[in-house]
């Protein structure tokens, strides 16, 4: 994987992948705000890669969901520099005809085999989950890898 970083005007930077990009801006006033941070793109890596797993086995299950939506809750230092994440709360909110026990497994094999970046971020801080059905909590656990 290369990434390559562009300049565009005070704290603001375009980040290119083959024909993809993405923008970043640091928050008012070193940056105009007008994108997310660096770090908001780690913690939207983790629940967009996490959401991608959990859309694929349910997909292999013949689960047909209603809505999915994933929700990434980071605590960082404080009074320190560098600030880093000390912790993750990731949150599986699912609604439609699905089957309990294989939305938990399929966040389960998410958070203990499949997720790439789960598995690196676990080694700086635990990262917990729970898991929602129509509103209901089904599960939860904290993501670890072998």
């Amino acid at each position: 994987m290369k990434i390559l970083m562009s300049w565009k005007e005070a704290m603001s930077f375009v980040a290119q992948s083959d024909s993809n990009t993405v923008s970043m801006d640091a928050k008012s006033p070193i940056g105009h705000g007008t994108a997310m941070t660096p770090k908001e793109l780690v913690a939207a890596g983790l629940g967009g890669c996490t959401a991608m797993d959990v859309v694929a086995l349910l997909k292999k299950h013949k689960q047909i969901y209603k809505t999915l939506d994933v929700e990434v809750d980071i605590e960082s230092t404080t009074g320190v520099q560098p600030a880093v994440f000390k912790q993750a709360d990731i949150k599986f909110s699912v609604t439609g005809d699905i089957n309990s026990q294989i939305l938990l497994d399929s966040v389960i094999l998410s958070q203990t085999k499949y997720c790439g970046v789960s598995a690196m971020l676990v080694k700086a801080f635990p990262i917990r989950y729970s898991v929602y059905l129509n509103n209901e909590k089904i599960g939860e656990g904290q993501s670890h890898f072998n």
